[in-house]
């Protein structure tokens, strides 16, 4: 076994940073298996898929790649490089989804470290937006990042959001008229502590024209109607292909973005309403050349609380 996985710490500190990578209604949804060669193995938690909201796995994979992204930020912090394998087509009956192989490599840039640490203030942040629009150049690099991780990000002018924000909220209010759709948000969110889940206080506001989604259930009351950004900039992140290995890229790329942003002060939450109604309602999208995997509200907001985490010992395989 190589140096970085032989101490305990160094074992903790790698599913530490894997485990703090956003996650579809923060269920959390991988483990993760290390050999004794030193592989470590990325896993899907299946016991914590959506089974109604996400019927074809499409978030549960994007989640796990954005746990791969700091996975790979943290080895290489450790002075490795993470030698990726991508496994979403594997018949075994738990199928791993990715392998890593950590190399001995020179020390990380100044950049991999800046993206390292960023995973840990991090935040998904539902709450309004002040009205300064993000400037370009940060813009740019932001696409520069999902373009690393092999996916495109198109950033919306904002004249051009209203369309779309239609169509988040009348996906919104179709969703939350299906009773097993508010059941499993139910189950993932919470006024009591856990270790996953959306906890109240990260709830965003909601009555009136909203840009969150309402996560309100049966044991917790509306976060109040808030004043929103009257011109939401929104960013589109899509994969050339679909399906397991187009969905982890997506993470990957997701996450890549999520720290950059983070890096420069700049807030991030998600209006994936459309996508999840797309995904139950199973509607073809045989021929698209370009596959829409997020929808991104970014912008600059009061600082968002930290959601909670699984312990360590919980994200590794028996």
């Amino acid at each position: 076994m190589i140096g970085v996985l032989d101490e305990r710490p160094g074992t903790r500190s790698l599913l530490t940073a894997a485990g703090a990578a956003p996650s579809v209604h923060n269920t959390q949804p991988w483990r993760f298996g290390i050999g004794d060669d030193g592989l470590v193995v990325l896993y899907p938690d299946l016991e914590r898929r959506l089974t109604v909201a996400d019927p074809r796995g499409r978030s549960l994979h994007i989640s796990c790649g954005a746990a791969l992204l700091n996975l790979r930020l943290a080895l290489r912090v450790a002075g490795y490089d993470p030698v990726t394998w991508l496994l979403p087509h594997s018949e075994e009956p738990v199928a791993p989804l990715a392998v890593v192989r950590p190399v001995p490599s020179v020390p990380p840039s100044p950049a991999e470290r800046a993206l390292y640490e960023a995973i840990a203030v991090r935040r998904t942040n539902r709450r309004p937006f002040s009205g300064c629009l993000v400037p370009h150049p940060i813009l740019e690099e932001l696409v520069r990042a999902a373009r690393w991780e092999g996916a495109d990000l198109s950033i919306l002018e904002p004249v051009e959001d209203d369309p779309l924000l239609w169509w988040v909220g009348t996906s919104e209010r179709r969703l939350r008229a299906g009773s097993d759709y508010r059941a499993e948000l139910d189950r993932w969110t919470t006024a009591t502590p856990r270790q996953d889940g959306i906890p109240f206080e990260a709830f965003g506001p909601t009555g009136g024209r909203t840009l969150a989604r309402d996560f309100r259930g049966s044991e917790v009351s509306s976060g109040g109607a808030a004043r929103w950004e009257e011109r939401p900039r929104l960013a589109l992140l899509g994969t050339r292909t679909d399906g397991p290995y187009g969905w982890l890229r997506a993470g990957q790329a997701l996450q890549r973005v999520l720290l950059t942003a983070a890096l420069h002060g700049v807030s991030a939450s998600f209006l994936n309403q459309p996508l999840d109604l797309r995904d139950m309602r199973g509607q073809d999208r045989a021929g698209r050349t370009r596959h829409l995997q997020m929808i991104i509200r970014l912008g600059y907001g009061t600082p968002s609380p930290p959601t909670p985490r699984r312990p360590v010992s919980d994200l590794l395989t028996p």
